[in-house]
C-alpha cells in the first residue's frame, strides 16, 4: 500500500463514522436503536439483509477453498443461502415481521418467552449470545490477516483497528447506522468486485482467455461442483442450515425483516436479498477461482491468495478500494451482529437477571443497549485473539464447523416455533432438541472424532447436530403436545394474513410464568 491506498482506506472509515453520528439523531428509543422503528424501506433491508450475511471470511476462508476446490466454493455456500433466504422470503420473513408490528418487541428471541417459557428463552438467549462472540470472533481475525497482508500490522492491531471504528458508528446510530453504512458499503464492494473482476479476465489472455482457462493444469477438477470435503451430504446439510440461519437464526437477519413497515415488505426485502446471493457471489468468486493460474499461495490453506492477487493485479487506489470491500463486509456483519446481540441481552437476559433492568425507561435502556454493544464487541476481538490456537484452529474451521454445526440446535425450535405445522412442539421439544442436539455436536466433533480412524468427515459434522435437533423438536411435539390456548395465540397472531394490527389477537402470559414475571414489562 502506499499513500493514495491509506488515504482510501482512512476516508472510508471517517465516512462510515460519519454515518453513525448522522444516524444518532434518528434514535430516540429502544425500538429506533433494535429494529429502526419500523421504518426501514424494503429495499434498504434487503441490501443490508444480504451485506449483514458476508464477511472477510470470503476473501480469506472461502477463497482458500475457491483456490484448493474452485467452484463448489459457490455451490456449498452462497447458492444455498440464496435458495434457504428464497423459500424463507414466504416462510419466515413475514411472520418475523410481525414479531414486531404485532407482538411489539425488539429481539428476535422475546417471543419465545410467550411461545415456550422462560427457561427455554433464557437457554436459547444465552447459547446464542455465546455462539455469536465465538462467530465475530473469527471474522475480526479474517479482516485481520487480510490487512495484515497488505500494511505489516500485527494480527491483534488489526483486529483493534476494525473493532474500534465499527464499535464508534453502530453504538451510536443503532440499526440505521447499520443499515445506512451497509448501503455505502454495497456500493464500495461493487466498484471493487467489479474492478477485480475485469483485471482478472485480462489476465486470462495469456491463459487462454475467459474459457479457455478452465483447461489449464492448474485448473484440473475446480469446474467440478462438489469435490473433497463439500460433498452431496455437506450440501443437503447446508442447504438446511441457511435456510434457518439466514432467515433469523443468526438473530441479525431477523432484525432486518422485523425492520421494515409490515409483513410485505419484509417479504418483498428477503426475496431482493435472495437474488443478490444468487448473482454477485459469483463476480467475486471468479477471480477466487483462477487464482491457481496467477498467484502461489504461501498457506497450506489458500486463504492469503487473494490477497496476493489484488497486490500483484491492481494499480494503488484501486488496491485500496478492494481493501476497503474487505472491510465493507466485516464491519457490516459485525456491526450487525453486535446490534442483534445487544437486543437479545438488554430485552431477554437482563431482566431476568435483575429487577433494575425491568423499570429501565426509554433513556436508560438507550444507554443499557449501547453499553451491551460495547461489551459484546470488546469479547469477540478478545476472542478474535485465539483464532487459530488449539483450541479454535484455522478460521474456516470456526465458521464451518462450530457455526454450522451449533446453528440448528439453536435455530430450529426459534424458526419452526413460528409455524402452525409445529403447533404441538412446546418446551419440553424445544429444550430437548436443544440440548441433544449441542451434546451431538461435542460428540461428533470431539470423543467421536478423536476415536474414529481418520476423524468424522466434516459433511456429518454439521448435519448431525442439525438432524438430531429436527427429528427431536417434532418427534416429541407428537409424543408430548403442549399446544395450549395462551401459545396458539401467539402461533396466530404471526401465521395471520394481512396487516392490519388492530385485528391480531391479544396474546395472554403463560399461567404459570404469570406469577413469576407479572412485574416485568408486557410482550404486547
Amino acid at each position: 500500500m502506499n499513500g493514495l491506498d491509506w488515504a482510501v482506506l482512512i476516508g472510508y472509515f471517517a465516512v462510515m463514522v460519519a454515518i453513525g453520528v448522522w444516524s444518532h439523531k434518528r434514535v430516540d428509543n429502544v425500538s429506533d436503536f433494535f429494529t429502526a422503528g419500523g421504518k426501514m424501506p424494503w429495499w434498504l433491508s434487503g441490501i443490508s439483509h444480504h451485506m449483514s450475511g458476508y464477511s472477510a471470511v470470503m476473501f480469506t476462508g472461502y477463497a482458500g477453498i475457491a483456490y484448493t476446490y474452485g467452484v463448489t466454493s459457490f455451490v456449498t455456500w452462497s447458492f444455498p443461502i440464496a435458495f434457504g433466504i428464497a423459500i424463507g422470503s414466504k416462510l419466515f420473513a413475514p411472520r418475523i415481521n410481525r414479531l414486531r408490528s404485532r407482538l411489539h418487541v425488539a429481539s428476535p428471541l422475546e417471543y419465545l418467552k410467550n411461545r415456550y417459557d422462560l427457561k427455554t428463552q433464557q437457554a436459547l438467549a444465552w447459547s446464542g449470545m455465546l455462539l455469536k462472540i465465538v462467530d465475530v470472533g473469527a471474522k475480526w481475525a479474517a479482516i485481520a490477516t487480510l490487512l495484515s497482508v497488505f500494511t505489516g500490522v500485527s494480527l491483534n492491531q488489526g483486529i483493534l483497528i476494525t473493532g474500534v471504528v465499527t464499535a464508534i458508528y453502530c453504538t451510536i446510530g443503532g440499526l440505521w447506522a447499520d443499515a445506512l453504512t451497509e448501503l455505502g458499503q454495497f456500493i464500495i464492494q461493487l466498484l471493487a468486485g467489479i474492478a477485480m473482476f475485469v483485471a482478472v479476465v485480462i489476465e486470462l489472455g495469456d491463459h487462454g482467455g475467459f474459457f479457455g482457462a478452465w483447461d489449464e493444469p492448474e485448473l484440473q477438477g475446480h469446474g467440478e461442483p462438489l469435490v473433497g470435503p463439500y460433498g452431496t451430504v455437506f450440501l443437503l446439510a447446508f442447504l438446511f442450515i441457511k435456510l434457518f440461519e439466514y432467515n433469523g437464526g443468526m438473530l441479525n437477519q431477523a432484525q432486518r425483516y422485523m425492520a421494515t413497515p409490515n409483513a410485505r415488505e419484509a417479504e418483498r426485502s428477503a426475496r431482493l436479498s435472495a437474488v443478490l446471493w444468487l448473482v454477485w457471489p459469483v463476480i467475486l468468486f471468479f477471480p477466487m477461482w483462477m487464482s491457481p493460474l496467477l498467484v502461489e499461495s504461501q498457506k497450506a490453506d489458500g486463504s492469503d491468495s487473494y490477497a496476493l492477487m489484488t497486490e500483484q493485479l491492481l494499480p494503488h487506489g484501486l488496491l485500496g478500494l478492494v481493501i476497503v470491500g474487505f472491510f465493507s463486509h466485516t464491519m457490516a456483519m459485525c456491526s450487525s451482529d453486535a446490534n442483534a446481540i445487544a437486543a437479545v441481552f438488554t430485552r431477554d437476559v437482563a431482566p431476568v437477571l435483575s429487577a433494575k433492568a425491568r423499570t429501565w425507561g426509554e433513556r436508560s435502556g438507550l444507554l443499557a443497549a449501547r453499553i451491551t454493544t460495547v461489551v459484546f464487541l470488546g469479547l469477540s476481538m478478545a476472542v478474535a485473539t485465539q483464532v487459530n490456537s488449539p483450541a479454535f484452529k484455522d478460521i474456516i474451521t470456526v465458521v464451518i464447523k462450530w457455526v454450522a454445526g451449533l446453528m440448528g440446535p439453536i435455530a430450529i425450535p426459534m424458526m419452526l416455533g413460528l409455524l402452525r405445522p409445529f403447533r404441538r412442539s412446546g418446551p419440553t421439544a424445544a429444550l430437548t432438541s436443544w440440548g441433544l442436539g449441542l451434546l451431538a455436536f461435542w460428540l461428533v466433533n470431539y470423543p467421536i472424532h478423536w476415536a474414529v480412524d481418520g476423524g468424522v468427515p466434516l459433511e456429518y459434522q454439521v448435519s448431525i447436530p442439525l438432524a438430531v435437533s429436527l427429528v427431536l423438536y417434532v418427534l416429541i411435539g407428537y409424543v408430548k403436545p403442549e399446544d395450549t390456548p395462551e401459545r396458539m395465540a401467539v402461533i396466530e397472531t404471526v401465521n395471520t394474513d394481512g396487516d392490519d394490527d388492530s385485528a391480531a389477537a391479544a396474546v395472554p402470559a403463560p399461567a404459570e410464568e404469570t406469577a413469576r414475571v407479572k412485574d416485568q414489562r408486557p410482550l404486547g
